[in-house]
């Protein structure tokens, strides 16, 4: 079952499986974010946006929007 990233509950592990906006997929890949990669929800702000993901030892953040564009899957 795939959902997107801005779905996932935090300390959620998940696996990437798509990007769904080129110009988001090119900056995440830069932050070596690829298909296929485990990350996880650490922080969620009180209204939901922006959410800090861990991947590798490295906290990233990024608003709901973008996060909206990544499909997932649960790990």
């Amino acid at each position: 079952m795939s959902q997107t990233l801005d779905s996932v509950y935090l300390h959620q592990v998940v696996e990437i499986i798509d990007f769904s906006d080129n110009l988001i997929c090119s900056k995440l890949i830069e932050m070596g974010l690829t298909k296929g990669q485990k990350i996880k929800a650490v922080f969620k702000a009180p209204l939901g946006d922006p959410i800090a993901f861990e991947h590798n030892g490295h906290i990233i953040s990024m608003r709901k929007e973008e996060a909206k564009q990544i499909e997932v899957a649960v790990a």
